[in-house]
């Protein structure tokens, strides 16, 4: 039996708690840019390891060759390396900027008017 539909109020809870925003701090062009990166330099790491390893086979005995060998079709290497951190809910980054907002409203009344009672 299918599931009923949602209303649009449901729909917008289920969004906001689903989809993530990236906070982390710098503009959305340095993460696109830099998350392929790091992935990159990570794969290249890994590969330099496995080829250093399979490189040096001439002179381990056979036994130590095929361990080598087979780690790399594996990917052994893998193990930890770089990984992204978790995008934060967009209900949380919603929420933090309408307080945000809420603050902002009548700054400058409020400045001006601690201003004139100072004196």
């Amino acid at each position: 039996m299918p599931n009923p539909p949602k209303t649009p109020q449901e729909k917008k809870g289920l969004s906001l708690a689903r989809d993530r925003r990236n906070t982390y701090g710098n503009n959305q062009k340095a993460a696109r840019k830099a998350i392929p990166l790091r992935k990159a330099l990570e794969n290249r790491r890994v590969r330099h390891k496995d080829n250093q390893a399979v490189s040096q086979g001439s002179n381990l005995d056979e036994t130590a060759l095929d361990l080598a060998e087979s780690s790399v079709r594996h990917g052994v290497h893998r193990l930890g390396g770089w990984k992204k951190g978790p995008d934060e809910p967009l209900g949380s980054v919603v929420e933090r900027a309408l307080k945000s907002r809420e603050q902002r409203v009548g700054r400058k009344l409020r400045a001006r008017f601690d201003y004139g009672n100072d004196s």
